[in-house]
C-alpha cells in the first residue's frame, strides 16, 4: 500500500463518486473538494477529508503534503456550459488555470486534467487522433480547450497528464442521466419507450469503471503517460446504442428530426499503446444500470439531470 496523497477537485461528481473509493482501496489518502451541488454520496473513511468548497477559491485549497492533482472539477456538459458562460469560464477555465499556479508553486509533480473528447469540435475524419487541430463550437468544449493549454505550458514544471474522455456511461451512487447510454437506457426502463433525436449522430463511449481505473493508472504511470490522451474505445451512433438497449428491455423506439450537428468520434490507439486496458463498455453499462433499477437501487430522479438541477438549485 502507498501513502501518497491525492488531491481530487470535482469529488462527489459522476466520476468522483466512483474513483474516490478506488483511490482508498488502493491505500491513498484523499482529499476531496467539491461544491456538492449535486450532493455527497461517499461513505467515510479514514483516509479520506472531504470538504466543501469551489474550485474558484483557490487560495483556501490546501495543497501542502499534496503528492497529485486529479482535476475533475467543471461545469459538465453542453447545456449546462451555456447556462452561464461567464461561471462556466470561472470554473473550468479560470480555476483551472489558478489551481496549476499553485501546484506548481507548492511543488507539486503531477497534475491529471479530465478534458473532453468533444474538445475537436465536429470532424468529418474517421480517425479523431490527439493531433487534428481543437475547434470547439460550445462554451464547455472552449474552456476545456484553453484549460488543456495552459496546464501544457507547466510541463517543464510537472507530469501533466490530459485525459480527454468519450462520454461516460454506467453506473454511480451520484448517477447521471442525462448522458446518451444512461438516458436512453432509462427512458426505456420507465417509459417502455426511446425517443431518439436524429439518431444518425455518432458519440464516443467509454465505461466510468474504465475511466476512473484510468486516472488511477496515470497516477502511476506519470512517466509513460504524460501528455493528452483520448479516452474512448466505442464509436456508436445514438440510434444504434437504442438498439442495444432495446435488446436487453422491451420497448419502443422512437424517431424524431434534429438540429444537432454534434458528431463526435474518438481514436484511443496512442493510449491503448502505453498499456492500459479497458475492462468494460456500454453493453456492460446497460446491463447494470437495468439491474440496479430492477434491484429498486436506482431510480429516475431530477437531481440526476445536471441541466435541471442546476437550474432550479444552483443559478
Amino acid at each position: 500500500m502507498n501513502s501518497k496523497t491525492v488531491l481530487v477537485t470535482g469529488a462527489t461528481g459522476y466520476k468522483g463518486t466512483v474513483l474516490v473509493p478506488k483511490l482508498l482501496a488502493k491505500g491513498y489518502r484523499v482529499i476531496a473538494i467539491d461544491t456538492q451541488w449535486f450532493g455527497n454520496f461517499l461513505q467515510n473513511h479514514n483516509n479520506l477529508t472531504v470538504i466543501k468548497g469551489d474550485v474558484r477559491d483557490t487560495h483556501s485549497i490546501d495543497l501542502t503534503n499534496v503528492d497529485a492533482v486529479i482535476h475533475l472539477a467543471s461545469i459538465a456538459n453542453d447545456p449546462c456550459g451555456d447556462l452561464n458562460p461567464k461561471l462556466t469560464w470561472e470554473v473550468s477555465a479560470l480555476a483551472t488555470m489558478q489551481l496549476a499556479d499553485k501546484a506548481k508553486k507548492t511543488g507539486i509533480k503531477q497534475f491529471i486534467y479530465a478534458s473532453s473528447g468533444s474538445v475537436y469540435g465536429v470532424k468529418e475524419e474517421e480517425q479523431v487522433t490527439e493531433d487534428l487541430s481543437l475547434e470547439p463550437i460550445s462554451e464547455y468544449n472552449k474552456t476545456k480547450m484553453v484549460a488543456e493549454r495552459v496546464l501544457l505550458s507547466y510541463t517543464n514544471d510537472m507530469a501533466v497528464q490530459i485525459v480527454r474522455p468519450a462520454t461516460v456511461c454506467g453506473l454511480s451512487d451520484r448517477m447521471r442521466l442525462d448522458v446518451s447510454v444512461n438516458m436512453l437506457t432509462m427512458q426505456a426502463l420507465t417509459n417502455g419507450k426511446i425517443t431518439v433525436f436524429g439518431g444518425a449522430q455518432v458519440r464516443p463511449n467509454i465505461h466510468i469503471d474504465d475511466i476512473t481505473d484510468l486516472y488511477i493508472y496515470m497516477l502511476e504511470n506519470p512517466d509513460k503517460t504524460s501528455g493528452v490522451y483520448n479516452a474512448g474505445f466505442e464509436n456508436i451512433s445514438i440510434l444504434d446504442i437504442a438498439k442495444m438497449v432495446q435488446a436487453k428491455i422491451n420497448c419502443e423506439i422512437e424517431i424524431t428530426p434534429s438540429n444537432d450537428p454534434r458528431c463526435y468520434r474518438i481514436n484511443s490507439d496512442k493510449l491503448l499503446a502505453t498499456g492500459f486496458k479497458p475492462n468494460k463498455n456500454v453493453e456492460s453499462a446497460i446491463e447494470e444500470i437495468i439491474s440496479a433499477f430492477q434491484a429498486g437501487q436506482l431510480k429516475d430522479e431530477e437531481r440526476y439531470y445536471n441541466l435541471k438541477w442546476m437550474q432550479k438549485e444552483v443559478l
